[in-house]
């Protein structure tokens, strides 16, 4: 939606010109800034709807900078690096970062991935809870007001994507949820998915759900196709 303020942090001040052009030419409103310490204090100023974050910043780097940036906004945050590696995907993911994009990159793409985050976080903001309120299975409870999760009755802490991903798989148990489906329900992606960045949050969930990930319990993989849930119901 036009009028909407995205922040852009690099130190590249080419990428900074070529990005803020693309998306005002699109209608979004630009911030942009070369340091993390530049970007924590505008997204704690302006509450920014999305941040495009550099990894490889001077004096503080973008994980850091990320981390600290959770404490204080929901926003989506689409990291931009040179990094390509699955190893600092990972990480990115790891530390709250919604999705993941290489240098050199295509400038319709990442504003096609800026849209479809926006249009999806529109989304979920217009749409109400849906009932029940908590989801409850073998040692797993979702809810689904709070977002507060619990796994044998110690509280865990999810990204915004991890909590997303897991509530709609579990509000179809049993069902094939294709790749495709879910990067289109969860991140709004038609066409410009990537399926790594969907692999490396099953993976977090896993890790942060299952006492042993290479025999979950809760979220199966089906193999070629995509993902289901697999949790029993509690008994009441």
């Amino acid at each position: 939606m036009a009028g909407e303020m995205v922040l852009v942090v690099d130190d590249e001040v080419e990428i900074l010109d070529l990005v803020q052009a693309y998306l005002a030419r699109d209608g979004y409103r630009v911030q942009t800034t070369s340091t993390g310490s530049g970007a924590l204090e505008i997204a704690r100023n302006l509450n920014p709807d999305l941040i495009i974050l550099d990894i490889l910043l001077p004096e503080m780097d973008g994980l850091e900078v990320c981390r600290q940036l959770r404490h204080d906004t929901l926003a989506p945050i689409l990291f931009l690096s040179a990094k390509g590696d699955d190893v600092d995907k990972i990480l990115g993911l790891g530390v709250g970062a919604d999705d993941y994009i290489s240098k050199p990159f295509s400038p319709s793409e990442l504003v096609a991935r800026v849209k479809a985050h926006l249009r999806r976080n529109r989304l979920l903001k217009s749409v109400p809870a849906p009932a029940p309120n908590l989801l409850e299975f073998d040692g797993l409870k979702i809810n689904l007001n709070s977002h507060e999760v619990q796994v044998m009755g110690q509280e865990v802490a999810l990204a915004s994507k991890e909590f997303q991903l897991l509530r709609f798989l579990a509000l179809h148990p049993n069902q094939v949820m294709t790749k495709e489906r879910l990067l289109e329900r969860i991140w709004g992606y038609e066409g410009h998915g990537d399926a790594r960045t969907l692999m490396v949050h099953i993976r977090n969930l896993r890790k942060k759900l299952e006492e042993d990930p290479s025999t979950p319990r809760y979220i199966a993989t089906v193999w070629g196709t995509g993902y289901k849930f697999i949790g029993k119901v509690s008994s009441p």
